[in-house]
């Protein structure tokens, strides 16, 4: 079966420096996959190359079972992207920040749409009407997960999505992207935050200076252990 998302022994070089070195990984249909690193290791870079922005020095990226490169747009079509700072219009409400960026997508939804996709996230119904500029970073990454919702992609893809969050808004975020996943989304989040990547992931891999170094899977019923990933971060990191 095809996955949904792959790199094939994917390498990249910017400015002369190797950002990736021969990085091979998969994410099955329904699948939380997070790559942990430090600063540097090369997370974000390797979401950029599945929405197609970098190109590959060697090896390749394949959304679907396609090459990224040889169709930039299907694979894009195919993804839902959240950045660690959501690009949302302050001076908007959230229904209207939803409908401008769906008509971009040239996707239309109707207010029932757009507050079922609300009420999955858990937005509060007196917020939906409110201003951007009054929320806090927790309540907009709910709006842009609702967005992402109504564009219908099978893959989604987050960087350092709990970056800035409380506690609290950190393990509502995780129900959800855990919900997503049970409901069939393919999901691969980059993070430094190794309790947080164990605590939602089903398999955590473990990027260093653009190596893929290790790999951590959970048990049947079980969370990936925490403290052996933070070992091996730690490890890796003071090498």
């Amino acid at each position: 079966m095809t996955a949904p998302l792959e790199a094939r022994s994917l390498s990249l070089m910017r400015e002369g420096n190797a950002v990736l070195d021969d990085v091979s990984f998969s994410v099955a249909e329904g699948e939380i996959f997070a790559l942990l690193g430090g600063n540097g290791a090369g997370k974000s870079s390797t979401l950029l190359t599945f929405l197609g922005f970098l190109r590959p020095s060697a090896g390749e990226v394949l959304v679907e079972g396609r090459s990224v490169h040889a169709n930039v747009a299907a694979a894009r079509s195919s993804i839902a992207y959240l950045p660690e700072a959501a690009s949302l219009y302050g001076h908007m409400t959230a229904y209207e920040n939803l409908e401008y960026f769906l008509d971009l997508a040239g996707r239309k939804a109707t207010r029932s749409d757009l507050d079922s996709a609300f009420e999955r996230v858990a937005l509060a119904e007196e917020a939906r009407s409110r201003r951007l500029q009054s929320y806090s970073k927790g309540m907009r990454q709910k709006t842009a997960i609702a967005l992402a919702l109504l564009r219908e992609t099978p893959i989604l893809l987050l960087d350092e999505p709990t970056s800035g969050l409380d506690p609290v808004a950190i393990d509502e975020f995780h129900d959800l992207v855990k919900a997503l996943a049970s409901s069939g989304q393919t999901i691969l989040m980059v993070t430094h935050d190794v309790y947080g990547a164990c605590q939602v992931a089903d398999r955590v891999g473990l990027l260093r200076r653009g190596k893929l170094v290790g790999s951590f899977a959970a048990e049947p019923g079980r969370r990936i252990d925490t403290e052996t990933v933070h070992a091996a971060f730690a490890e890796r990191e003071a090498a």
